[in-house]
C-alpha cells in the first residue's frame, strides 16, 4: 500500500497550502522572508510530505493523523432539515429533500477535508446552501429541472476546501451563496447581525 504521504499533491492543493501560510504571517507565526521562502517550497512541492514540511512547525495547520473518510445522509419528507452553527461535516453528504426544506450553511462549520462531495435528490423542494468564504465551488455534475437556480458563488481560485455538486434538483428552488460578512482577524461579523469567533 502506497503511503499517503508520498502521493502526489495537486496544483489546488498547493494553493490552499499557500493561503495557510498567508494566515500564518497575518497571525505572525512566521516572517514576511519565511512566508516568500516556505511559498516558494509550497508551489515546488510534488507529494504530499513535502508540502506538509513548509507547514509542520506552524501550530494547528498540519494534521499528523489521516482524516477518515465519512458518509452522511439527510432525508426530508414534507418538514424541514437544517445544518448551521459549528458542525462536523463529512467528506460525502447525500442531500434527499421531497416537498420540504433544506437549510445547509458551511460557514464556520468544522471541514477536515479539502473536498466535500454533497449529492441531491432533491423533488419540489427548497435548498439553500452558503459557502465559508475561503472555499471553491463545482457544480458542472449537478443537474438543475424545472427549478429557480440561484448561484452566487464564482468559480475562482481561493485557499480552502472544494464543495463538489452532483444530483439532481427537480422543482423547488436551489440558492447557492456566500453570508453578507465582515472579518475582523478572528472574528466574523454576518449580517443580519451574528458574530462567530473562527478557529
Amino acid at each position: 500500500m502506497t503511503d499517503p504521504r508520498e502521493l502526489r499533491v495537486t496544483d489546488s492543493e498547493r494553493e490552499h497550502v499557500v493561503g495557510l501560510l498567508h494566515k500564518a504571517l497575518s497571525q505572525a507565526l512566521i516572517s514576511l522572508d519565511e512566508f516568500t521562502a516556505r511559498t516558494g517550497k509550497a508551489l515546488a512541492a510534488v507529494t504530499r510530505s513535502e508540502l506538509n514540511g513548509v507547514l509542520i512547525d506552524i501550530p494547528g495547520l498540519v494534521r499528523t493523523d489521516t482524516v477518515q473518510e465519512q458518509r452522511l445522509e439527510l432525508h426530508s419528507v414534507l418538514s424541514k432539515v437544517r445544518r448551521r452553527g459549528q458542525w462536523d461535516v463529512p467528506s460525502e453528504l447525500v442531500v434527499r429533500c421531497d416537498q420540504s426544506a433544506c437549510d445547509l450553511d458551511f460557514t464556520v462549520a468544522r471541514i477536515p477535508y479539502e473536498v466535500v462531495r454533497v449529492e441531491f435528490d432533491v423533488r419540489a423542494a427548497h435548498v439553500r446552501v452558503m459557502l465559508p468564504f475561503e472555499s471553491t465551488l463545482d457544480a458542472t455534475m449537478l443537474q438543475v429541472l424545472n427549478c429557480r437556480y440561484i448561484n452566487k458563488v464564482r468559480p475562482g481560485q481561493v485557499p480552502g476546501p472544494r464543495f463538489d455538486l452532483s444530483g439532481k434538483v427537480r422543482g423547488g428552488t436551489l440558492t447557492i451563496t456566500r453570508p453578507a460578512a465582515l472579518r475582523l482577524g478572528s472574528v466574523q461579523v454576518r449580517f443580519p447581525l451574528k458574530i462567530d469567533r473562527i478557529g
